[in-house]
């Protein structure tokens, strides 16, 4: 049976409150189904290129989705990655809007850990909220709450200004029950980034946070030791050295965000600058004790990891009066100070890293001096 065009278009631009019997609705509901099985031709702006039936998502704006608790209309894209697209999509007879990740494949894992997360109240432990998933032709399509924007979104917006401590308490304090949540079901998110931290709603809520994206979330128990996870930038140690693996690659990650929210700037493991800072800490935690029975000597300062790390012995020819001494470093003995024998050389690294910073920006100057 053929149907005019124009009553077709005219078909979908109605709701079911424009019908005024449940028959009526029923019907038009029919229609839609039977274009979500033929993908028949019944508006230019909903008709399948078939010169796309190859790329990792055919849906576009438009499309009518049919779940299992109702009728999705595709209004825009929200994102994509190589899993696929997020749509910010209409449920169809409601004013209810969800966004609906839509998976080349079959998405077993994410709605495996989402069925294990609703045993739980996702609001209590800061997690995206799931509606249902069905599926889509080959794909699967997974509804979720919508929210705001990531947190890496809203960094690089106001270009990587670092955030103050009482703004990443409040972000870090949901973050780790969001953590507690995962485990008390078992479960270990293992992809944790500023991507997947979701602002629920900035302006309402400032700095409310929910966690999202559970696609490569593993069972505690099923982690396998030397295993590869996380994005190489959030990765954590023991995944690095093939250690045995649990949550704790999580709180790693965690901890991780919260130093890039404070700092404006990433860190690599690799670089030795995470180990270095930790030093610090620890190194002025020991020489502000209160107690001064406790405080560390300067003879045990100057043999703290702080200094030792990574020490570059002069290279040849480099000119310098003691060898014992950094070669920029011009030291003045005092009397008192004559116990001390053998004076740890500074580590070359720092003497170079306090020059370059006269070269660089405003901005970055003043994190650096933060950390420092």
């Amino acid at each position: 049976v053929k149907v005019p065009a124009s009553v077709c278009a005219h078909l979908w631009e109605m709701q079911p409150s424009d019908f005024e019997h449940p028959d009526d609705v029923l019907c038009w509901y029919f229609c839609l189904l039977l274009h979500d099985i033929f993908n028949t031709k019944l508006s230019p702006r909903i008709m399948m290129d078939s010169s796309l039936s190859d790329t990792p998502c055919e849906v576009r704006e438009g499309f009518i989705l049919l779940g299992r608790k109702g009728v999705y209309k595709v209004e825009k894209f929200l994102g994509e990655g190589s899993y696929g697209k997020v749509a910010k999509c209409k449920k169809l007879g409601t004013d209810q809007v969800v966004a609906i990740k839509i998976i080349w494949g079959s998405g077993q894992m994410e709605i495996n850990a989402l069925e294990e997360l609703s045993q739980i109240n996702a609001d209590d432990h800061n997690l995206v909220k799931f509606v249902e998933s069905f599926k889509y032709k080959k794909y699967t399509c997974i509804a979720f709450e919508v929210l705001d924007q990531s947190l890496l979104d809203f960094m690089e917006k106001r270009d990587f200004h670092p955030l103050t401590v009482e703004e990443i308490r409040t972000i870090a304090w949901q973050l780790i029950v969001a953590l507690k949540g995962l485990k008390s079901v078992n479960l270990v998110h293992c992809d944790i980034k500023l991507d997947n931290i979701m602002l629920v709603d900035q302006v309402s809520e400032p700095f409310r946070v929910k966690l999202i994206d559970f696609g490569l979330a593993e069972k505690i128990g099923h982690m396998r030791t030397g295993a590869m996870m996380q994005n190489i930038c959030y990765r954590a140690p023991e995944v690095i050295l093939g250690l045995p693996l649990d949550q704790s690659v999580d709180l790693w990650t965690v901890g991780y965000i919260l130093f890039v929210l404070y700092t404006g700037s990433f860190i690599h493991g690799w670089d030795e600058k995470v180990l270095k800072v930790q030093q610090f800490v620890d190194l002025l935690k020991r020489m502000l004790m209160v107690d001064p029975s406790k405080r560390i000597s300067p003879s045990e300062a100057l043999q703290h990891p702080f200094f030792t790390m990574g020490r570059v012995q002069p290279t040849a020819g480099s000119h310098t009066t003691n060898p014992e001494e950094p070669p920029a470093l011009e030291v003045h003995p005092q009397p008192e100070a004559k116990e001390v024998t053998n004076t740890p050389q500074r580590p070359a690294a720092v003497s170079q890293e306090f020059s370059s910073m006269k070269k660089k920006p405003a901005r970055l100057r003043a994190i650096q001096t933060k950390n420092i």
